[in-house]
């Protein structure tokens, strides 16, 4: 591992909120940018326990300021960051930056080479480009939520923001791809990140198949059209439940032996995969017979060691006591100076030359303005005391 971490030097202005913005410049400052988070001026008694912990799980290796930017001062100090940064990250709806006079094309005035990257819920552009959104939003529009579901059942979605993660990923790529540009160019640009749309392409071969034919795929639940058995089974214990998939001829042969070759296997209903698919309800009866006498980890160990797809369904305190992630560094411990120990995921990404850092915890409201006004733009003791007064910062 080299001591430089990958994206040294690079200074990234984030004025995004929730998850997914934040999601995605926290991957950048994971691996070595300085990511200036920008806060609104809000009262202590606005945030509750869960809502400070949900922001430190989003937020760690940054540094943190306060700035108003309701204020024409406030505004005035976010286009001198600019002024320094390579690249700002923002994911309100389009017209919240434009209204404060911070879009791309008043912010390039300042910073030629800019890269600004904007995460909106339907993009910047069409006719919905001022919808608003959270994940669950962008589920229902981007038919997940429809195709998460069981047959014949109301629409449920994922039950938490899958979409914010997605879109994080994606924007993180794609500021690694315009940082590269500029490397080779000297150019900046400005990326437009649709949540609805990074969703929407994940969704397999479902808009395929409707052009082709005109027939739009049904909620298959657990279920799938090309394995049997294929699905969650209830184990032993309270609530206890292994995911399995039987993909072919040869591997229900080995899920047969792993049990015991049991004689309602050689039924002709079960003989080939086509028959598994025509006969599963049956198939998953007979399946669950046999893992509820079992717990859900022996199950798994069992069938994994036969080579068959199959996996404990983890809950939050399988996860933090799983020894494959705890092995692999997965969990990140950092003090912080209200909540204490605070514990969130690694990024998982492993690079093997230049690995990420976990340096801080989030930083609390305003913890580095001295640092960010006076060291990076210059503003005395004075000016910032003034500001603090005028309720600018």
């Amino acid at each position: 591992m080299t001591n430089q971490p990958i994206l040294q030097n690079i200074r990234i202005l984030d004025f995004s909120w929730v998850l997914a913005g934040p999601y995605a410049t926290r991957i950048l400052a994971d691996f070595g940018a300085e990511v200036i988070k920008v806060q609104p001026l809000l009262p202590e008694e606005a945030e509750d326990a869960f809502s400070r912990g949900y922001y430190s799980t989003w937020n760690r290796n940054k540094l943190g300021i306060t700035l108003n930017l309701n204020k024409g001062e406030g505004v005035a100090i976010a286009k001198k960051l600019v002024a320094i940064s390579d690249a700002v990250v923002e994911n309100f709806t389009p017209r919240v930056m434009a209204n404060w006079g911070l879009d791309y094309e008043s912010l390039k005035r300042i910073k030629p080479d800019l890269i600004m990257l904007s995460m909106s819920t339907m993009g910047s552009t069409g006719p919905q480009r001022d919808y608003v959104g959270f994940g669950p939003t962008v589920h229902a529009f981007s038919g997940m939520t429809y195709l998460t579901s069981l047959p014949g059942k109301p629409p449920m979605g994922p039950g938490y923001a899958h979409a914010d993660h997605v879109a994080g990923l994606v924007a993180a790529l794609a500021m690694l791809g315009a940082l590269e540009y500029r490397r080779r160019t000297g150019e900046g640009q400005y990326i437009d990140v649709s949540q609805v749309e990074a969703m929407a392409s994940l969704l397999g071969d479902a808009v395929l198949e409707y052009t082709a034919d005109g027939r739009s795929p049904e909620p298959m639940g657990n279920r799938s059209a090309e394995a049997a058995p294929h699905g969650i089974y209830r184990c032993r214990g309270d609530d206890r439940w292994c995911a399995i998939a039987v993909f072919n001829d040869e591997e229900w042969c080995r899920f047969c032996r792993v049990l015991g070759d049991p004689s309602w296997s050689e039924d002709s209903r079960f003989a080939t995969s086509a028959r598994r698919l025509e006969n599963a309800d049956e198939l998953d009866g007979w399946v669950e017979r046999w893992t509820i006498q079992h717990t859900a980890e022996e199950v798994m160990n069992r069938l994994q060691a036969a080579g068959i797809a199959a996996g404990v369904v983890q809950d939050a305190r399988d996860l933090v006591n799983d020894p494959q992630l705890r092995s692999r560094g997965f969990f990140v411990e950092l003090g912080h100076p209200e909540l204490g120990k605070t514990v969130s995921d690694a990024v998982p990404i492993r690079l093997s030359r230049t690995q990420a850092r976990y340096r801080r915890a989030a930083p609390t409201a305003g913890q580095d303005n001295d640092y960010v006004f006076r060291d990076l733009l210059g503003m005395s003791a004075g000016d910032i005391t003034a500001l603090r007064k005028q309720g600018v910062i």
